[in-house]
């Protein structure tokens, strides 16, 4: 094994092919994935490509009729017709099976056909939307990749082109409308997305601003001062040399920089180990494209490993198709940087896709190798660069770019997010609260950063304009408390966060998924494209919109699928089966989770910087359907999932026996963590009766009693029980009373709450008050406000809060 090794295997099992031996050849890689090529040459292409480095899969049962002058292949997914002339939209066609409503579903080779989108290599300078390449999903329930083009790795795992001539290389993925299995499928092919290391999930800080290190440490400081946990520090790239005379005699922009500046970070090694003392990594801004300068500290360093002419101080060029480069690149201009301290390199390429040799992209070169490199020190790998194209979800984490601080960007950015779900890319980071351009606007930053808490990854980021201001101290209120609230619960959500990190990793499901995955034969799940799944038990319907001046809330489109949920930012429960309009204050965004969700946070009295193992772990649960989860953790050691020791700690609800179960925890972990305390916060839940906990561990049973708190809980309507510290062996029971269920809210409490906020007429808000405080029947207060001559946009709000729950009713309709 060499350091650019990495796993693959790309050659399919034999019985899996058919044809082969002339122009044509097919493989059956799954049930519903097919390998088709042509070669004039007879020459087929068996070693990997960056989309597709494991072929040989288990051989699904599929059956062949090969006649004279036609082959079929069928399998339990598809039926595909060839001619054996060349691949033509009338020659070559698969009938996908499955229910697409009146009309059958066909492939033909080369015909225009739907896509439900992928993603796109960046969001630089868009503001609002932008084209998507394609997923391998669709609605007509096939989809297909041309890798024709794509670079090769050759026997040393080495970057190659292809052979010349007339060549086609593609796959069909016909999966109908199991979505996620198609998905799954792809996974298999072009490799699983990789775990991502834990501190990876918490707040990252950056900004393009010339800091000295003490002004950023002062800046930590402050961020620990006002009690909000960070993760990850980011030095943009004035962190080396960028406004120098010999910059400007090189002629070269000053992007590219291997040299500290000793201006600004005297000691480097200090300043980076001051930064891991506070709990946070680090990360360095990288842009390769100009090369090393002879004016840089390891030119000369460089020039040996090279073997580079430094008579006349010419620069030494970026080669990234050259491995003698590519070894000196990370072994001289960056392990220096990473004895130092650096956790991670911000990859920052914006030179479009062309190197030395025709059809080896540069950026897909410099993310296989920076993560493969990143491993060689037993760190879990992590890159953090731009998309590069199908199979990038191997090289997490994606930096979308520079996007424009707009609310069109913002609405955009959630469903950009989703979608790129629908060819494996799981992880996008984007600039939270946009880049550049724009407007200042501390309502838009708001709602960006309470989408970051509930995205892939958080990272707040802004250029050099010296009034672009992100912290949260410098923001007038409510604004400065509601940053500083979603920022903590997005620590507070990290072990959850983890949970499905390693279930992606492991299940290849990703963390943000679009509505129809789960829901593909309901059209209202394809009209909410910025709605997702966060995780396995949450759905967000992010605001993208302003508030309205009169009634103080932004307006949501969303839809609720089957079932009963609780908004976990205002305790109010849902029906579901519906479309709806929410209506939100700033304070609020719309984050519902079903009866039977178990959500795992952090239940630390103070959170600190790192997102580190919790010694407290506070459960959401809500009441109502029976529920699993299982908590996932582990010491932080290993590479791989086949490598990491995971700890695991099953969570489940039962709702005909009222018990909630918490462990025994099995697997490794670090010996602090055998001991542990548990809270459980019951959303939506009022109590009736008596809470016993009792607990089984290997000295036998016990009964305790839990401290309990009732009321609004962090905004939440709940029941908290303080349970106490466990032995990891403990099996923990938590009976409720009989029959548990989310608690009937009357709607005018929180009516009156948003007349009190709202900025209208006085005799209105009486009007309003005497109609629906309960002395009618539900359907008469909303005909009567109906007929009030209101605004649509000050009742819409009363509407939905009315509506929400429709089993309140007044007593005399029961």
């Amino acid at each position: 094994m060499h350091r650019y090794s990495f796993p693959h295997e790309p050659v399919a099992h034999s019985d899996a092919i058919v044809g082969g031996t002339g122009k044509y050849r097919f493989t059956v890689l799954a049930e519903g994935l097919l390998r088709y090529e042509w070669a004039e040459d007879h020459q087929f292409e068996d070693r990997a490509s960056v989309l597709a480095i494991n072929r040989c899969l288990p051989v699904p049962e599929f059956r062949v009729k090969d006649d004279e002058d036609t082959i079929q292949i069928i399998t339990s997914r598809f039926h595909l017709t060839y001619n054996k002339r060349n691949f033509s939209a009338s020659g070559l066609i698969a009938s996908v099976k499955g229910h697409f409503g009146p009309h059958s579903s066909v492939w033909r080779y080369g015909a225009p056909a739907s896509n439900l989108g992928g993603t796109a290599r960046t969001l630089d300078e868009i503001d609002g939307r932008t084209a998507l390449e394609n997923g391998v999903i669709s609605r007509q329930g096939f989809a297909t990749l041309d890798d024709s083009k794509s670079m090769l790795f050759d026997e040393n795992q080495w970057v190659t082109t292809r052979q010349p001539g007339n060549r086609v290389d593609g796959y069909l993925f016909a999966y109908g409308h199991d979505y996620q299995q198609a998905i799954q499928a792809f996974y298999r092919l072009s490799g699983p997305q990789p775990l991502l290391p834990r501190w990876a999930l918490g707040n990252w800080w950056s900004r393009y601003h010339a800091y000295t290190s003490e002004e950023y440490l002062e800046l930590i400081g402050k961020f620990e001062e006002n009690e909000i946990p960070l993760s990850v520090a980011v030095l943009d790239m004035d962190w080396h040399i960028v406004d120098d005379p010999r910059i400007k005699e090189a002629g070269v922009t000053g992007w590219t920089g291997y040299t500290w500046n000793k201006n600004l970070f005297p000691d480097p090694k200090a300043f980076m180990a001051a930064l891991h003392e506070k709990g946070l990594r680090v990360a360095l801004n990288d842009h390769p494209a100009d090369g090393v300068q002879s004016y840089e500290e390891p030119y000369e360093e460089m020039a040996v490993a090279l073997n580079h002419d430094t008579s006349m101080r010419d620069p030494i060029p970026f080669d990234i198709t050259n491995k003698a480069f590519v070894d000196a690149f990370f072994d001289v201009l960056h392990r220096k940087f990473e004895k130092e301290g650096l956790d991670v390199w911000w990859v920052d390429w914006q030179q479009g896709k062309h190197s030395r040799i025709p059809g080896i992209d540069p950026l897909w070169v410099l993310n296989h190798y920076h993560f493969l490199d990143s491993a060689l020190d037993t760190k879990r790998p992590l890159t953090f660069s731009r998309y590069a194209g199908p199979g990038s979800h191997r090289l997490p984490i994606g930096f979308s770019g520079d996007s424009c601080m707009t609310w069109d960007s913002l609405k955009f950015q959630p469903e950009f997010t989703a979608t790129a779900s629908n060819i494996g890319y799981g992880w996008w980071s984007h600039d939270i609260g946009g880049h550049f351009h724009g407007e200042r606007s501390e309502e838009m930053l708001i709602r960006w950063v309470q989408l970051g808490a509930f995205s892939p990854i958080l990272r707040l980021h802004s250029s050099n304009n010296v009034f672009s201001v992100k912290e949260p101290w410098n923001l007038s209120e409510p604004y400065q408390y509601v940053m500083t609230r979603y920022l903590n619960i997005r620590h507070r959500l990290v072990p959850y966060l983890y949970t499905m990190n390693a279930r992606a990793a492991i299940e290849g499901i990703p963390l943000v998924r679009p509505m129809y995955w789960a829901y593909p034969e309901r059209e209202e799940a394809y009209n909410v494209p910025n709605q997702y799944m966060f995780g396995s038990e949450l759905i967000i319907a992010p605001v993208t919109a302003p508030v309205d001046a009169s009634s103080r809330r932004s307006e949501v489109i969303a839809w609720l699928p089957p079932g009963r949920f609780v908004d976990l930012s205002t305790g109010i429960v849902y029906d579901g089966n519906r479309r709806l309009r929410l209506y939100r204050s700033i304070k609020k965004y719309p984050i519902f989770a079903r009866e039977g969700a178990i959500i795992p946070t952090d239940g630390s009295p103070v959170l600190r910087n790192g997102c580190e193992n919790p010694p407290v772990i506070e459960l959401i649960v809500v009441v109502g359907a029976d529920g699993q989860l299982e908590l996932l953790e582990d010491d932080g050691k290993g590479q791989s999932v086949e490598q990491v020791k995971f700890r695991h700690t099953p969570i489940s609800f039962h709702q005909d026996s009222h018990k909630l179960v918490i462990g025994p925890t099995q697997g490794c972990g670090p010996p602090k963590l055998h001991t542990r305390q548990w809270n459980v916060l019951l959303v939506g839940y009022k109590r009736h009766g008596q809470v016993q906990v009792s607990i089984s561990t290997g000295n036998g049973t016990g009964v305790r009693t839990v401290q309990v708190e009732e009321g609004n809980v962090v905004n939440r309507r709940g029941l908290v029980l303080h349970l106490g510290s466990f032995p990891s062996h403990a099996e923990i029971t938590v009976q409720l009373e009989k029959d548990p269920a989310l608690d009937v809210q009357d709607p005018a409490t929180d009516i009156i709450q948003f007349l009190r906020e709202a900025q209208m007429n006085m005799d209105w808000k009486d009007i309003i008050n005497s109609i629906v405080d309960g002395s009618k029947p539900k359907l008469t207060q909303i005909s009567e406000l109906h007929a009030l001559p209101i605004p649509h946009h000050l009742l819409s709000p009363i509407y939905e809060i009315l509506m929400a729950d429709n089993r309140f009713c007044d007593p005399r309709e029961n």
